[in-house]
């Protein structure tokens, strides 16, 4: 990921699809769970309501970063949340990205202190 040197701090990858608190939980769902995770144990394992599962899914089917297959096992509907080939390597991107912001969050931190002191004295 190139950075501009005038703008270091843009984070231009960090995905705004993904970035979303709901989506970002599901895709980590997803990305643990290569197969495929039925909607039920999904939208638990979020914390959301049927109706947000439903709309962030909707959004990320139509960023090509999930499937939604609906089907039936044992004669009962099931609903199964897939994560794509492309979604699983803007995901990985997307960490690479947050990963730096970590870094460099981590690093101004540790510079922080030394800068206050210097401004007091």
């Amino acid at each position: 990921m190139a950075e501009s040197a005038a703008a270091p701090f843009a984070y231009e990858g960090l995905d705004r699809v993904i970035h979303e608190r709901a989506r970002l939980g599901g895709l980590t769902s997803l990305m643990a769970r290569p197969k495929g995770v039925a909607f039920a144990e999904l939208k638990s394992l979020c914390g959301l309501t049927d109706g947000n599962l439903s709309r962030h899914l909707q959004t990320l089917q139509e960023a090509g970063l999930v499937e939604v297959t609906k089907g039936f096992e044992r004669n009962r509907p099931l609903t199964l949340c897939r994560i794509t080939d492309e979604g699983r390597g803007r995901f990985l991107e997307y960490l690479e990205v947050l990963e730096q912001v970590v870094r460099d969050a981590a690093e101004a931190a540790r510079g922080a202190p030394a800068s206050a002191s210097a401004a007091k004295a």
